[in-house]
């Protein structure tokens, strides 16, 4: 069967699928190959064609050269398989980023639930180990310039933040992993 001949439903056979297989699968996965890219995916796409032109073989009418409707098969087939792949990709990327904000949100809503818990921890201290507790951690003053500003001497500071963090600690054990969770992933 030459790539010339017109095949009309009567005469396509087997046989007349086999030949053209034979004498047109190289070009076709080369044809294939440069839409794509893709090596494996160019051969699936013109076996593809075959099986299709196989399995409908008893309803298809080709008024064209074999060649030319083969070519044209092929093209439609990686047309339509580069579409699915560019409207996966978009969907993963619009997936990809509803995870990303529904994480952020609820990194968010930890957060704010953890800040929330650490200001209840810190209203329960006792006054002046909050003070020292917030000097330090919140406006990041050493020991020696807390003992200045408050007229107490540096082990008094020291044994005041050791109280004030062993209590913060047993307040918020409970949200530790949340907590260590939040620092990572910032």
């Amino acid at each position: 069967m030459g790539s010339e001949t017109s095949i009309s439903t009567q005469t396509f056979t087997a046989q007349a699928i086999e030949e053209a297989f034979r004498e047109h699968f190289q070009g076709l996965y080369r044809y294939a190959c440069t839409m794509l890219s893709d090596e494996p995916m160019a051969e699936e796409m013109v076996q593809n064609v075959f099986y299709k032109l196989w399995k409908n073989r008893d309803n298809i009418s080709i008024n064209q050269s074999v060649a030319s409707y083969l070519y044209r098969s092929v093209y439609h087939e990686c047309l339509n398989y580069l579409k699915h792949m560019k409207v996966r990709a978009a969907y993963e990327k619009h997936a990809s980023r509803v995870m990303e904000q529904m994480n952020n949100a609820a990194d968010r809503l930890k957060l704010k639930e953890l800040e929330n818990k650490l200001d209840e921890a810190l209203k329960e201290l006792p006054e002046q180990c909050r003070t020292i507790f917030q000097m330090s951690r919140f406006e990041e003053m050493k020991y020696m310039e807390i003992a200045g500003k408050l007229g107490i001497s540096v082990k008094t500071v020291e044994n005041q933040m050791g109280k004030a963090l062993k209590m913060l600690r047993s307040k918020l054990a409970d949200f530790l992993p949340i907590l260590i969770y939040i620092l990572t992933n910032l």
